[in-house]
């Protein structure tokens, strides 16, 4: 989630990063984080709760808001949504299928 400011409204935080302002918190889906003091917290203490990375780039002015850690990853699931398939350094078709119940790093990267 990428803000020019802090102070962002509830709705734009539930629908860039899922979690809704509740009485028991911040909650997304099952989970629920309590908070600290009243509701209008800024996006540095919501951050700080959920275990969310906040980043500030000074020279473009903007914050980045990273995904929640709540349980302790980053990821809320570790399973692979659907299977894909690319090629390997010889062009043949490489299924990440074929390495189930094998532990796999995935390493992305783009260059823009």
């Amino acid at each position: 989630m990428i803000l020019e400011t802090l102070d962002v409204d509830p709705a734009t935080v539930a629908a860039s990063a899922g979690w809704t302002l509740e009485s028991e918190g911040a909650c997304k889906g099952d989970v629920c984080v309590p908070l600290p003091g009243d509701r209008d917290l800024d996006v540095a203490t919501l951050a700080a709760s959920l275990g969310m990375p906040l980043l500030h780039d000074e020279d473009s002015g903007l914050w980045s808001l990273g995904p929640a850690s709540v349980t302790g990853r980053a990821l809320e699931t570790a399973k692979v949504p659907v299977d894909f398939a690319l090629p390997d350094l010889d062009g043949n078709p490489f299924s990440l299928s074929s390495l189930h119940g094998r532990k796999v790093l995935l390493v992305a990267w783009a260059s823009w």
